[in-house]
């Protein structure tokens, strides 16, 4: 165990915005102030870092107007600055890094952001600086460090324990490449958590051990964090240990690209389609202007004391630059039809999300969910895991207007036929750092109070084993899903899989596939899923392969099948390692996911 002062720093690393808090002894968890650009030669604090990477071109912004007190003229900005001088530069404007990180449809460490799509108009205008999705989190994190080690001299953050979080919908590759990304950013070592557990560990930092009052056992607590690229959805059981109170997460929701980005290109739809009605058209340019316009109006128009509409002025293309600037409004009603009616209609218990089918060839950009309303989709999760909460904790950017927040409350109330408890307390710009920071002291032995919650890993982890069988016209062999990491594996656990007859391939470069259940508690290690049958179908999906060549070793020879041994290790980093070991112990090999690393 460490020194009980000892510091511990949690970080949000999210979608729209980025926090830090930090926590020592039994000492209230501190929200750290993050120094920015916030203008032009300008630096100051702010108690969040906006997650938004801008790369001008010299003629954009002058050098001499990105620098920080812990660097020289920088030639990227992130933060405040970035975040609004991005709205002008769209072209330049990274965001919803996070949400492209998890994105299995592109390669994550390739330089793809600012995202061009289809979009052929923008090639002229984006031939500057392009990063990865990993590096794009990277310097997010590394603005974070930068920032802390200036206000902190005598405690450098490389050096301390640091927690980052991650949405509980997070599959193995997400995670690994989050850890990656801090590496780039100068953490030799951080852990994970997810998200939806550190909001409930700010609610119990918060409550003290008033919480205990708060709810009893057979509680079951409904997490429903929605974000600027997530909704993330998870369950909290209260259990009776003893005659103590404890705590277990049993059930986390599928990824959900839905949130507050969605929001914003619906708002700048039905301003676009009104400019259009008006004879106006908008450039690719200044309709992600729009887009980034709509969000500063969705955050005023969803507040209690809203006004009738907000002002939204689209600066004009080519010479004539002022005069050409368009001028419209985005209207409280139109902001509350979309936003309440349309991402949170009411629904009954047992309403599906809807599924469209897919077109035949579309563009590579963010894999949106298919339907927008946040409650269908809070129905199925609660009807698959056969749950129905007694208390909510609402979490994420979107839930901080009330609006959205009663309805979600409303529809809760219908489904279970009794009132919820509703969890407050902390604020949800900052509830994730705090909560992961006093989740870190309580896991490091710091302080005296805390309770932990039990879950381990959100997901059952599978690797495909291809079949032996004679060749046959037509038919490659079938692939089954062997069990190697069930759901609820704690970190640091080790798992050596039941002694099937498997073989490794080496000296040649094989493909490795990997699946992942959210709902497949019963699954053992060893346990193997026949692809092929409908139940496997409808609730297994397929990871992003591995593609390796396992070194050839002593006098085998290239393409030896080797017989092995499977072990699986969930680390306390909160990663999935895979093991493969000889039988005859003349190899061990890990089996992990190939990232290219970049400097910040």
């Amino acid at each position: 165990m460490k020194n009980a002062e000892t510091r511990v720093v949690g970080i949000d690393l999210g979608t729209t915005n980025c926090a830090m808090a930090s926590a020592i002894g039994d000492a209230p968890v501190v929200s750290e102030e993050i120094a920015q650009i916030v203008g032009p030669g300008e630096v100051a604090a702010r108690s969040t870092l906006p997650s938004f990477l801008l790369l001008p071109s010299d003629a954009e912004v002058s050098a001499k107007g990105l620098t920080l007190p812990w660097s020289g003229p920088m030639k990227y900005a992130v933060g405040t600055f970035a975040r609004d001088r991005g709205a002008e530069l769209t072209h330049r404007l990274v965001s919803s890094a996070k949400s492209w990180l998890c994105n299995p449809a592109i390669d994550r460490t390739s330089q793809v952001l600012p995202w061009r799509g289809t979009q052929r108009e923008l090639e002229a205008e984006m031939d500057g600086e392009r990063v990865s999705p990993v590096n794009a989190s990277a310097r997010y994190l590394a603005h974070l460090r930068a920032a802390w080690d200036d206000a902190h001299e005598d405690e450098p953050l490389a050096e301390l324990d640091v927690l980052v979080t991650v949405p509980a919908s997070f599959d193995a590759v997400a995670r690994e490449l989050t850890v990656v990304a801090a590496r780039e950013a100068g953490f030799d070592k951080v852990t994970l958590l997810e998200e939806p557990q550190a909001a409930f560990y700010a609610y119990l930092a918060g409550r003290g051990e008033a919480w205990r009052k708060d709810l009893a056992p057979g509680d079951v607590v409904l997490v429903c964090d929605v974000g600027g690229g997530t909704t993330d959805f998870s369950l909290i059981e209260v259990t009776d240990e003893g005659g103590t109170l404890g705590l277990e997460r049993i059930a986390v929701g599928d990824h959900i690209l839905l949130g507050g980005d969605n929001m914003d290109l619906g708002l700048a739809a039905i301003v676009n389609k009104r400019l259009t009605d008006e004879g106006k058209t908008l450039d690719a340019l200044q309709q992600r202007a729009l887009t980034h316009a709509c969000r500063r109006a969705k955050e005023a128009l969803l507040e209690d004391a809203a006004p009738e509409s907000v002002p939204v002025a689209l600066l004009g293309r080519g010479s004539k630059l002022i005069g050409g600037t368009i001028r419209t409004e985005v209207r409280r009603a139109d902001a509350e039809a979309l936003l309440i009616d349309g991402f949170f209609p009411t629904v009954d218990a047992d309403a599906r999300a809807a599924k469209r089918r897919a077109m035949g060839l579309r563009e590579m950009g963010l894999p949106y969910a298919h339907d927008p309303a946040i409650t269908r989709h809070l129905a199925e999760f609660l009807s698959r895991h056969g749950k129905k909460p007694t208390a909510v904790l609402f979490n994420g950017g979107v839930m901080k207007a009330s609006r959205l927040r009663n309805r979600v409350t409303e529809v809760l109330r219908a489904w279970c036929g009794r009132d919820l408890k509703i969890l407050g307390g902390i604020d949800l710009d900052l509830a994730v750092a705090v909560g992961a920071a006093h989740y870190g002291r309580i896991r490091a032995g710091h302080g005296t109070r805390g309770v932990r919650i039990r879950g381990g890993t959100a997901r059952a982890y599978y690797i495909g084993i291809e079949s032996a069988m004679p060749a046959i016209p037509g038919f490659a062999p079938p692939v089954k899903a062997l069990c190697v990491a069930p759901q609820g594996l704690e970190e640091g656990s080790k798992v050596e899989l039941p002694d099937d007859e498997l073989g490794l391939v080496v000296g040649e470069n094989v493909t490795f596939r990997f699946f992942a259940a959210s709902a497949r508690k019963d699954d053992t290690a060893g346990a193997l899923i026949d692809l092929g049958t409908p139940a496997a179908a409808a609730t297994i999906s397929e990871l992003d392969p591995v593609e390796k060549t396992v070194p050839v070793e002593g006098d085998r020879r290239s393409g030896d099948v080797v017989p092995i041994r499977l072990e699986a290790h969930v680390t306390e980093v909160g990663t999935l390692e895979l093991w493969c070991a000889a039988r005859d112990g003349r190899g061990r090999w890990k089996l992990e996911y190939s990232v290219r690393e970049r400097e910040v």
